[in-house]
């Protein structure tokens, strides 16, 4: 991989792609310590070093939200907006029908996202704003003050957006995905920085600290194992004549990613257990409201037993639907036999799609349960002495994935230009 970088760095047009992508994050990342007047910083350090929902804010903002920056909603709106769309691109015939026009409908598709990003966007600021002001953070702010914040934060969300756009055009892959690997990546001399700090106070070791850092390695590991791993299908093409030509039989196979639904059923799973405790945080003062999030015979409280395992099967569950919806057994099935193609040992139809539901059920399942292990880890390193870290592997995931689709566009770009002994 180094010598790919070195070699592509020698490309004029490559060079130039590498010094808009630097570029654009650095404005990025300077976005990030411009702070929104009125709000007390020191109030939210201590919400991003709680070890709850907060300091997961805080890493995929890249500490934009422990200073309440015009970045603290960081690309979160355009992320959810994109699944909202995806979803309702399924369930909606004429959007469905939209995402089959090629080019032109997915431009179509893309603006209604954005659009829809900006809507959520508002939703999303005038929620993170509730949440801090009930912790004590807005205290005397009027009015219109507030909507000074809430423009502020909706149009640091837009910009971010806007410079995804500009990396995904003049960069490298998908620049959204870039713009949360880098905020992940910023927050890592953090997390080490209060490793140190603990072992100062004596609340850890540092056998603790290196036993910390070998686990790490470990899950960074698996991340790449299991991002890399696939199920591959096997089919086989009949041979067809086409016009004077005849085409001869092949064998091929259809892949399919173990994790790939995986960060997606996390989010949907964090935003369905946090949902309760959202709502909470806008009734403070009503008792029968915070006693049933609070309760320690609540699903929702995230110190008792089964706030944990009930998050790891919903992560399980969404991790299925995700990727049942997504690969669509019966078009699957539908578009092989247009295709002339069939799987060895099943009959074409009802029984390959049926082959298609199982093997995605093994798979989807296989997946769930690494998906969430990653998603309660945080809870379960919140319940220890390492309580503040803000340590994840949601976010290792999330950094493999973008790291290897970054590894892929670029040596697609190097085989485009006929430089394969890069690849070497």
């Amino acid at each position: 991989m180094l010598s790919t970088l070195r070699n592509a760095w020698k490309v004029p047009e490559l060079k130039k792609r590498f010094l808009w992508t630097i570029f654009l994050v650095a404005i990025f990342r300077i976005g990030t310590h411009i702070p929104v007047p009125g709000i007390r910083t020191d109030v939210l350090n201590s919400l991003a070093s709680s070890g709850t929902i907060f300091g997961f804010y805080d890493l995929i903002s890249g500490g934009a939200f422990r200073q309440f920056s015009i970045f603290a909603l960081s690309v979160t709106p355009y992320i959810n907006a994109s699944i909202i769309v995806q979803l309702l691109t399924i369930a909606i015939p004429s959007l469905e029908q939209l995402s089959k026009e090629g080019e032109d409908g997915r431009k179509k598709i893309q603006k209604i996202t954005r659009i829809l990003s900006i809507v959520i966007g508002f939703i999303l600021a005038f929620g993170t704003y509730s949440m801090v002001a009930a912790k004590g953070a807005t205290v005397g702010m009027s009015w219109p003050e507030m909507l000074v914040v809430l423009v502020a934060l909706v149009a640091g969300s837009t910009f971010c957006m806007w410079l995804g756009d500009q990396i995904t055009a003049k960069g490298f892959g998908n620049g959204i995905s870039i713009l949360i690997f880098v905020n992940i990546v910023s927050q890592l001399p953090v997390t080490l920085m209060s490793l140190f700090t603990l072992e100062d106070q004596g609340k850890i070791t540092i056998i603790g600290i290196l036993l910390f850092v070998a686990f790490a390695i470990i899950l960074l590991g698996l991340c790449v194992f299991f991002s890399l791993a696939e199920r591959r299908i096997p089919v086989q093409y009949a041979g067809k004549a086409v016009g004077s030509k005849v085409m001869k039989g092949q064998s091929t196979h259809i892949p399919l990613s173990i994790i790939g639904s995986a960060v997606i059923a996390i989010i949907f799973s964090m935003s369905v257990m946090m949902f309760p405790k959202t709502i909470a945080e806008f009734f403070p003062n009503v008792t029968w409201v915070q006693s049933v999030v609070t309760s320690k015979y609540s699903m929702f409280n995230e110190t008792t037993w089964m706030y944990p395992v009930c998050y790891a099967l919903l992560t399980i569950f969404f991790t299925w639907f995700y990727t049942q919806i997504t690969f669509k057994p019966d078009e699957m099935a539908e578009n092989l036999n247009k295709s002339a193609g069939f799987v060895p040992g099943i009959r074409p139809g009802e029984a390959t799609e049926k082959h298609f539901e199982k093997v995605l059920t093994k798979v989807s399942l296989v997946g769930g349960v690494f998906a969430a292990l990653l998603a309660v880890l945080p809870i379960l390193i919140a319940n220890t002495s390492l309580q503040g870290i803000q340590f994840g592997g949601t976010s290792l995931l999330i950094m493999v994935g973008v790291g290897l689709d970054f590894s892929r566009q670029l040596d697609s770009q190097l085989v485009m230009r006929h430089y394969q002994g890069f690849l070497k």
